[in-house]
């Protein structure tokens, strides 16, 4: 007992962590903010996790506004760091210290999805050029976890990890979110509208109820979202894929979990 006590401190010592920061600058020349935790002391190279953040306005550390405040991002590069595994995290566009950069340079309209996976793309690549780190996993959480699965297959990235990731279409996920509580007319009324959304055809009439999640100006934003099938593109990554779902998530069911398993028997 002495001696794995003693073990466990000198481990405790020896992955002490130390971070510093690191950024990517996107086409439009906005500086994205990230910070990288790794073990200290370690004289080989190391595994390195890219997180990717969940939908909104969250920040490199899981935080959004007054609302979200979890750290869970920075709670999890600690733990990574002292079992060896080093993580970058960042301020996806539109959150943490790029937010003011964005509202005076990008238009709501001008807005794609595929931006989000070109930024991560360069994180990617700048963990892969530094050779303190033997391996590059890609991990994602929520809508972070579509985002993840794109990045891990252009980079061909050593690993990918879900974090309550969907196995659907943005589309019909939200048929099913705005639907609760609904007739069964106004169901009807969201399929249709959200239908010619993923069709690529943008919706002329709105109920003020919708004109958050299709409003003229994010439509063209949704539609770029709606084009991509998680249960598609987790099959496309020939890497590596470990799928986490929590039972009791709110917004997240497992069945969502259960189809990316599906789409890949091996995960």
């Amino acid at each position: 007992m002495k001696f794995l006590l003693l073990s466990l401190l000198i481990t405790q010592a020896t992955l002490a962590q130390t971070t510093e920061p690191v950024s990517f600058t996107t086409v439009e020349g906005i500086e994205l903010g990230g910070t990288l935790t790794r073990p200290q002391n370690l004289s080989c190279p190391v595994p390195v996790v890219l997180m990717i953040a969940g939908s909104g306005p969250t920040d490199r550390n899981c935080n959004s506004g007054t609302q979200l405040q979890s750290n869970a991002y920075a709670m999890l590069a600690d733990s990574l760091s002292r079992l060896g595994v080093a993580m970058l995290r960042y301020d996806k566009r539109g959150s943490g210290t790029n937010i003011p950069a964005v509202v005076q340079r990008l238009k709501t309209e001008d807005h794609r999805f595929d931006f989000y996976v070109n930024d991560a793309v360069g994180f990617a690549r700048i963990l892969q050029a530094d050779k303190r780190f033997s391996k590059v996993v890609i991990a994602g959480h929520s809508e972070g976890s579509l985002v993840g699965m794109l990045v891990a297959r252009q980079t061909n990235a050593n690993g990918f990890v879900s974090l309550a990731g969907a196995g659907r279409t943005i589309a019909e996920i939200l048929k099913v979110q705005l639907g609760r509580g609904q007739s069964p007319d106004s169901q009807q009324y969201i399929n249709v509208r959200l239908d010619s959304l993923r069709e690529g055809q943008r919706v002329q009439s709105v109920t003020p109820g919708l004109m958050q999640i299709m409003n003229p100006r994010m439509q063209p934003a949704m539609i770029s979202w709606m084009k991509y099938d998680p249960a598609i593109e987790i099959a496309q990554f020939k890497g590596p894929v470990l799928i986490l779902q929590g039972k009791r998530d709110l917004q997240v069911a497992a069945s969502e979990a259960e189809l990316l398993k599906k789409a890949r028997p091996d995960a």
